[in-house]
C-alpha cells in the first residue's frame, strides 16, 4: 500500500518519536511511506531549499496516488488539515481511506473537528505511546485490507 503520512513540520513536533516507530512498522509490512522525509529532524530547511509551488505540486501529486492518508493531528498544522481535507474531498470517487490521528493526552487540544470526523472514509484513532500508535494502526490496516 502507498501511505502519505501527514504531520507538522513547523508546529509541535512531538509526535515524532511515535510516527517514527509507525513508518518503521509499516516499512517491515512492505508499505510504502512517500513523506517519511517529514520525520527527519532537518526537514523545514530541507524543505526550504524547494519552492512552494514546488512543494504544492509534489505533496498534491502523492496525495492523488496514495492510497491512504495517515494524518497525526497531535501539533497544530494547517498543512495537515489542508491534507485531510483535500483527500477527504475525493476518497470516495478515488478510493482513498484516511487514518485521522491524534495523541489521547491532547484530546483538550485537538479541533472539535478532528475529534468529530465521521466521514466514511475516515477513522479517527487517538494514542497513549509509540507502540500503542503501532498496534492501533497496525490493527486498522488489517481490517481495512481484509475487507
Amino acid at each position: 500500500m502507498t501511505i502519505y503520512l501527514a504531520c507538522t513540520v513547523r508546529g509541535d513536533r512531538g509526535a515524532v518519536a511515535a510516527l517514527r516507530a509507525l513508518v518503521d512498522s509499516l516499512e517491515r509490512k512492505g508499505h510504502t511511506i512517500l513523506t517519511k522525509h517529514l520525520l527527519d529532524d532537518d526537514v523545514d530547511a530541507r524543505e526550504a531549499a524547494l519552492t512552494e509551488a514546488d512543494v504544492y505540486a509534489r505533496d498534491i501529486r502523492w496525495l492523488e496516488s496514495c492510497d491512504l492518508l495517515i494524518a497525526d493531528a497531535s501539533g497544530s498544522s494547517f498543512g495537515v488539515g489542508f491534507e485531510v481535507g483535500y483527500v477527504l474531498g475525493r476518497a470516495g470517487g478515488a478510493g482513498q481511506r484516511v487514518l485521522l490521528l491524534y495523541q489521547r493526552a491532547r484530546r483538550d487540544r485537538i479541533s472539535r473537528l478532528i475529534a468529530g470526523n465521521h466521514h466514511p472514509r475516515c477513522t479517527v484513532l487517538t494514542y497513549e505511546d509509540p507502540a500503542d500508535l503501532v498496534d492501533r494502526v497496525l490493527s486498522q490496516l488489517s481490517s481495512v485490507q481484509s475487507a
